[in-house]
């Protein structure tokens, strides 16, 4: 301190003098980074990329393309697809063979169990409100689809006649 005190006299600096000599050192020094730092930005964001290998639309598209796949499914379900196909094939079966097929493949999931208030294979009380609306509109739901259950029982591949085959099948079973 005592240096510092002979220092400053020896310069003919005041302590205020000195104060105001670091503050314009340092915002000079701050001052000059910020303009480096803008110049190497400015230059380095006009520059020609055109002939970069690394900057073209494929290498560019290959590094932020997604690393996988994501499929939610349980392998352990019944392919209702690969079901239905062999049960759309068999048009020479008699309509009760293919009706049995085709719940078996197809709706027996939700209609052996009553999963989301489907009427439960063979319970009369279940499906007497249903058959008193006529067969067309069985044959409609069934098709089209009626609150929670989809159109065809989930498979599109399904031919009209499969699904009206497994309806008579279900109905027969009720009455």
């Amino acid at each position: 301190m005592v240096q510092m005190k002979a220092w400053r006299a020896q310069q003919g600096m005041s302590t205020i003098e000195s104060v105001v000599a670091v503050a314009v050192g340092t915002v000079g020094l701050i001052v000059a980074i910020v303009l480096l730092v803008q110049y190497s930005v400015a230059s380095y964001g006009t520059r020609d990329v055109s002939g970069e290998a690394a900057m073209s639309h494929e290498a560019i598209a290959a590094r932020i393309k997604p690393v996988g796949d994501i499929a939610m499914f349980d392998p352990s379900a019944p392919q209702l697809a690969a079901a239905a196909v062999p049960v759309a094939a068999t048009t020479s079966a008699p309509a009760g063979d293919k009706g049995e097929a085709t719940f078996k493949a197809v709706c027996t999931g939700c209609h052996s169990a009553g999963v989301l208030g489907s009427p439960k294979f063979g319970d009369k009380a279940a499906w007497a409100p249903r058959i008193a609306q006529g067969m067309d509109a069985l044959y409609e739901h069934a098709i089209k689809g009626k609150n929670s259950m989809p159109a065809k029982g989930g498979n599109p591949a399904l031919a009209d006649d499969d699904v009206k085959a497994a309806v008579q099948y279900m109905v027969k079973a009720a009455k």
